[in-house]
């Protein structure tokens, strides 16, 4: 659990407990595998790990919610609003316009609320 709060902070938590009320192993599945063994390993750091996880949520189409979490946890880890916004553009050259137009609708909603403005300069 430590792990996840250095990463998502309390909107991490709140989603694993969430979770366990319907689904505790599941839970469980959820912060043992990534957070106890993915982002615990060296060679990345917290910030290329939160890139690199808004880049392949964006790029699936279909993780929307979680790609929301993720945009807040780049930013929580130390990400600059510039670069959450390059990497899911980046993601139009491989996944397509559709899967970055909707990331970046997810990164629109995520600054507005946390007052990032847009646009970045």
């Amino acid at each position: 659990m430590q792990m996840l709060a250095a990463v998502d902070g309390v909107a991490g938590q709140n989603v694993v407990e969430t979770l366990a009320q319907s689904f505790p192993d599941f839970a469980r599945y959820v912060v043992e595998f990534p957070f106890g063994d993915i982002y615990a390993r060296n060679g990345l750091g917290l910030r290329e790990r939160e890139l690199a996880t808004v880049a392949a949520l964006c790029a699936l189409g279909s993780a929307l919610p979680q790609l929301r979490v993720h945009v807040q946890a780049a930013l929580h880890v130390g990400c600059k609003p510039r670069e959450v916004v390059e990497v899911v553009m980046q993601m139009a050259v491989y996944a397509g316009f559709p899967a970055a137009l909707n990331g970046l609708s997810v990164v629109r909603e995520v600054f507005a609320e946390t007052g990032i403005p847009l646009p970045l300069d």
